[in-house]
């Protein structure tokens, strides 16, 4: 499993059983979106993606089933708007919040 830092790794048992939440789902995706972590926020969406079946989450998306592997390797840097039809796909939605600091 992609970690915020790491490169992607294969989800594993208890991986596929947890993101089947959407719970869950979006706690794992948030720690690469707080970490500014772009190429692994894909590689982590493609972890979802596997556990909940490629195939359907792309019909979910509007997209083939090439094209998001494509977008969602380890190394890619996919279009906002496709990483949006995936996230809403797999039951999640991409929240901004204010940015506190200390002055």
């Amino acid at each position: 499993m992609t970690t915020g830092s790491d490169n992607a790794t294969p989800p594993s048992g208890s991986a596929v059983r947890l993101f089947m939440h959407a719970e869950a789902t979006a706690a794992y995706l948030s720690s690469f979106i707080e970490a500014g972590n772009a190429a692994g926020l894909a590689a982590a969406l493609g972890d979802v993606a596997r556990t909940r079946g490629m195939a359907q989450v792309a019909r979910n998306a509007g997209l083939s089933r090439e094209a998001l592997y494509r977008a969602l390797r380890p190394d890619s840097y996919p279009r906002f708007d496709t990483i949006v039809r995936v996230c809403v796909a797999l039951g999640v939605k991409l929240t901004a919040h204010p940015i506190d600091t200390v002055r």
